[in-house]
């Protein structure tokens, strides 16, 4: 395989990191919306003064050192200090509960930790650990003052014999281990997935194959940087290519976006599909449902197509003007969101991948023809094939690729679970390829479930057609008894103006809302096949309980 990187071998992260700052030393790399921007030769000497600091701890190649905190310039400054000397980081997402990143620091047996001073409390209560130097991330500094820091020195002049201050640089080879992400999970089972430098690199190179990106483009960072889509498609692909990355200094709510957008006019965005579909649903459907008119042309494929141009028109503006590239993933895009996107003119793509793939398996190239429910070919390096179809060609999808990961920290079983003899990759999503390779996706196979006659039924698909009504934030479908029920989040903010809430008895209230559920139900079943029909919405009256990437926790909802 050859990519089109001269002097980035061997693939490894400190090799890609040192060809950027010879190539683009001026060039801006990391900032705050609102504030001063590092260049890349400034990064480097923030990095080098970091190797010092994780040295003079001890950190040498192998070691594990943790990474909690929220976006901000210094969290890819610690990742590549970490990986340029062969240690590995452990990225934790900062909406993990304590007990979770406790577990997570103890399982991966980290030395150290970098932490903001936002989540510093997190780790105050640690006890029982491995880690012996703490580093707050927002000023680089050692910190010393922690309420459990009495803990931590003790561990640290138990283990004071074993730390060499060895000021040798250790050069990472490919196959040495760089990262260790633990996995949200949908399943209540987090695991730790090991990436290799090669891993990494190759996938952040295997970009060329869907856009061609420039120094000079500008990256708006909203996703997590702990969550593998964000770090190695907003963070290391831009740093291959001199790139920028803006980050935001509050949580990405409506108003912190549009004055973002203003302030920042990026070319490049990544987002999970939540995101777009709040915008479409809040700011765009609300409008061409608040009159008779456009409400009555909408259902017409000419007018929709029309409306939803002028109103891509008028997104593209709010973006800033100069967008050029739209990633999307991290779960299904609903189909009438991407109808939008495409009618619209938004320069999207939809990727597909795994943690356990670095993550990115396929995506359309962005001068090539979109297919409605597609995420696209292969990119380049991966191979995808399906497993055992049935005579629909649909069965689950295996990928082959320099960044399939090496497996499961600690857990030889599960690894063993997902690889089959020939060494592909089960990824346990299903799905099929059509005859120009584009690969479709028809959900989790462990979701799936089995229809009175033996039919496959997918509950995300039903799901996308619910979470289409304007009343509807989130549902989720399950079975029951066998039947198909499905559990309803709706608007209440919606809700409370249709049925004038707030001037009502809360039992009439209830009974037009029980009465309002049967109605929807009967007319989303007119959109499912007879096998498919939902018997019951449940009003599902808190917000369901997600993981940090906001994919429904199903197993807290099966009965």
């Amino acid at each position: 395989m050859h990519y089109p990187y001269e002097g980035l071998e061997p693939y490894t992260l400190a090799n890609l990191f040192d060809r950027s700052v010879k190539l683009y030393s001026k060039r801006p790399a990391f900032g705050w919306v609102d504030g001063a921007i590092m260049n890349y030769d400034e990064v480097a000497a923030k990095v080098d003064a970091l190797i010092k600091i994780l040295q003079e701890n001890g950190i040498k190649k192998g070691d594990r050192v943790a990474l909690l905190s929220e976006n901000m310039p210094n969290w890819p400054v610690a990742y590549l200090s970490i990986t340029y000397i062969g240690a590995v980081v452990v990225p934790i997402l900062p909406d993990f509960n304590p007990a979770d990143v406790h577990h997570i620091l103890r399982h991966s047996e980290a030395q150290g930790i970098f932490v903001s001073s936002k989540h510093q409390h997190t780790i105050e209560e640690l006890t029982d650990s491995k880690i012996s130097f703490v580093i707050n991330l927002d000023r680089l500094e050692p910190i010393k003052d922690l309420d459990n820091f009495s803990y931590i020195d003790q561990f640290r002049k138990k283990i004071a014999d074993k730390i060499k201050k060895n000021q040798e640089k250790y050069r990472p080879k490919e196959d040495d281990l760089a990262a260790l992400l633990y996995t949200s999970g949908t399943t209540g089972h987090s695991k730790g997935v090991m990436l290799t430098h090669k891993n990494l690199t190759t996938n952040a190179m295997s970009s060329f194959s869907v856009i061609k990106i420039l120094p000079e483009d500008v990256f708006l960072s909203i996703l997590p940087l702990a969550h593998t889509f964000e770090c190695t498609v907003g963070m290391l692909v831009p740093v291959l290519h001199g790139s920028s990355v803006r980050y935001l200094d509050k949580a990405p709510t409506p108003t912190i976006l549009l004055r973002a957008f203003e302030k920042v006019r990026p070319t490049m965005m990544l987002s999970v599909p939540l995101v777009i579909e709040k915008i479409f649903k809040n700011k765009i459907l609300t409008k061409i449902n608040a009159s008779f008119i456009t409400r009555t042309l909408y259902r017409f494929a000419f007018f929709k197509k029309l409306i939803h141009k002028k109103a891509g028109a008028k997104l593209m503006e709010t973006f800033g003007g100069r967008l050029r590239f739209y990633g999307i993933g991290g779960a299904p895009l609903p189909t009438y969101v991407e109808e939008f996107l495409h009618d619209g003119g938004i320069p999207y793509v939809v990727g597909y991948g795994l943690t356990e793939t670095a993550p990115l398996l396929c995506g359309t190239p962005i001068d090539q023809p979109k297919k409605i429910g597609s995420t696209g070919p292969a990119l380049y390096g991966v191979e995808i094939k399906i497993k055992e179809p049935n005579e629909k060609g649909e069965g689950e999808i295996c990928a082959k690729s320099p960044s399939v990961m090496v497996g499961y920290y600690k857990d030889e079983a599960k690894t063993k679970e997902v690889f089959d003899e020939d060494g592909w990759f089960l990824t346990g999503d299903l799905g099929y390829l059509d005859d120009d390779g584009y690969l479709f996706i028809s959900g989790r196979s462990k979701n799936m479930i089995l229809g009175p006659s033996g039919e496959n039924i997918y509950p995300e698909q039903i799901e996308s057609i619910i979470n289409k009504h304007p009343l509807v934030l989130d549902s989720l479908v399950l079975e029951k008894d066998g039947k198909l029920v499905a559990r309803v989040h709706l608007d209440y903010e919606q809700i409370d103006k249709l049925l004038h809430a707030q001037k009502r008895p809360n039992e009439e209230v209830q009974k037009e809302i029980k009465e309002l559920l049967e109605s929807m139900r009967k007319e989303i079943n007119t959109h499912l096949a007879t096998f498919s029909k939902i018997t019951k919405f449940i009003e599902q009256q808190e917000p369901f309980i997600k993981t940090p990437t906001k994919k429904i926790k199903r197993y807290l909802y099966q009965d």
